[in-house]
């Protein structure tokens, strides 16, 4: 399995080192599967991480060298309805052909999860949702 994080996940996994984002970045250092994010989700999260918690900044750094990044897809279109905001995590995660995209932006996101058929094969879930699914 390819899990893609975006912003919002990376910004988790940083800040609640006991939290379920944090477990996964663990289990995909230790093999269990691969960690995928992109330049644009680790400049989000840095900068929110900066504003907000400042002293996640190291954890954050640490847990990075656990992710690989690719390049943006540009076979695909973003989903109809999709926020242009969000496009370059959706874009960067089929570009990385991420089983799932993991997310917390249940606003924007939303209407997009765990419809693979629509998003062209990627799953689009929580952290919490991809845990279930186990």
């Amino acid at each position: 399995m390819r899990l893609f994080f975006d912003a919002n996940t990376l910004f988790t996994a940083a800040h609640n080192p006991k939290g379920k984002a944090a477990l996964l970045v663990e289990l995909g250092a230790e093999g269990y599967w691969e960690l995928y994010t992109s330049a644009y989700a680790i400049e989000e999260a840095r900068r929110n991480l900066e504003a907000k918690f400042p002293a996640a900044l190291s954890a954050f750094a640490k847990q990075l060298a656990a992710f690989q990044t690719g390049p943006e897809s540009r076979a695909h279109p973003c989903p109809a309805g999709l926020p242009d905001k969000d496009c370059p995590i959706y874009l960067a995660a089929l570009g990385c052909r991420a089983t799932h995209l993991l997310t917390g932006d249940i606003r924007d996101f939303g209407p997009f999860m765990n419809q693979p058929s629509i998003t062209h094969g990627l799953l689009i879930q929580t952290v919490a949702q991809f845990l279930e699914a186990l």
